[in-house]
């Protein structure tokens, strides 16, 4: 059992958890995730490891009510326990001494990214980051990337807040303004491919990461299967993290809205 230490309210259907999980914490890394379960009738939820307090052994788990299970999840309170919490999964994002890396985060995605920033920082690069919403009340983890990053843009689709427009217009702005060394981007399918499309004609190296397909997370059931360079991969076990250029996008988004019926009849019992 794991014990949730403090719960915070980032949006309406955004929720903060900080659990304790000392096993967990002590091996995690950048990128990974973990499968959550609530109680031993719950469905196993894949989430990413936003951030890991070894000193404390506390998890960092930022959830988006999407379904039953997740809205259950979001409506633990501070002292609550969680049952299972298994990992860390997936292989650690690539912490080298690239140059000048951009972060983009869209929606939740930024939760994944915050952990990657916070090493590549100290692995002395220069980190740009650009945190993209529909509107301001979406927008999540600015105060916790502002330390950490050299520079934090914001992009909200109604101009609600910082710049208006998408997370590519912000990033055609760096790009114009500075050498960019590789790209780092985690969100939805159809923002990452607009990523990737963006920074192919400067040769940019661009990582996406896959982890809102991962379902089972033990390549078992073959729900997050993608296709990168014409070979089948799954993202749980091989990613959740691929070269950008490799994706299959347009797979991808057609097979990404298969459980949309599953989670609204689950959400009306």
């Amino acid at each position: 059992m794991h014990k949730i230490v403090e719960k915070k309210q980032l949006a309406d259907t955004i929720t903060l958890l900080k659990v304790e999980a000392p096993m967990v914490v002590r091996e995690a890394k950048p990128g990974q995730f973990v499968i959550v379960r609530l109680d031993e009738f719950g469905e196993r939820i894949p989430l990413t490891i936003c951030d890991a307090d070894r000193a404390r052994g506390v998890l960092t788990l930022i959830i988006q009510q999407l379904g039953r299970s997740t809205k259950d999840l979001c409506a633990l309170k501070a002292g609550d326990q969680i049952r299972d919490i298994l990992g860390p999964l997936g292989n650690p994002t690539e912490i080298e001494k690239f140059g000048t890396v951009v972060i983009i985060g869209g929606g939740v995605g930024a939760a994944e990214l915050y952990t990657a920033a916070k090493a590549l920082k100290e692995k002395g690069n220069k980190v740009i980051t650009i945190i993209g919403a529909r509107n301001k009340s979406l927008i999540i983890l600015e105060d916790e990337f502002k330390p950490i990053a050299d520079e934090v843009l914001i992009t909200t689709d109604d101009g609600s807040y910082g710049i208006k427009g998408f997370v590519t217009d912000a990033l055609k702005k760096v790009i114009s303004e500075q050498k960019v060394d590789r790209i780092i981007c985690c969100g939805p399918i159809p923002m990452m491919k607009a990523v990737t499309t963006t920074a192919k004609p400067h040769n940019i190296p661009a990582i996406v990461s896959l982890n809102a397909i991962l379902l089972d997370a033990t390549g078992m059931c073959g729900s997050c299967r993608c296709t990168i360079e014409g070979k089948t991969k799954f993202s749980c076990v091989d990613g959740p993290e691929f070269d950008g250029y490799k994706v299959d996008f347009d797979e991808l988004m057609a097979r990404n809205k298969r459980f949309l019926d599953e989670e609204r009849r689950a959400l009306e019992v």
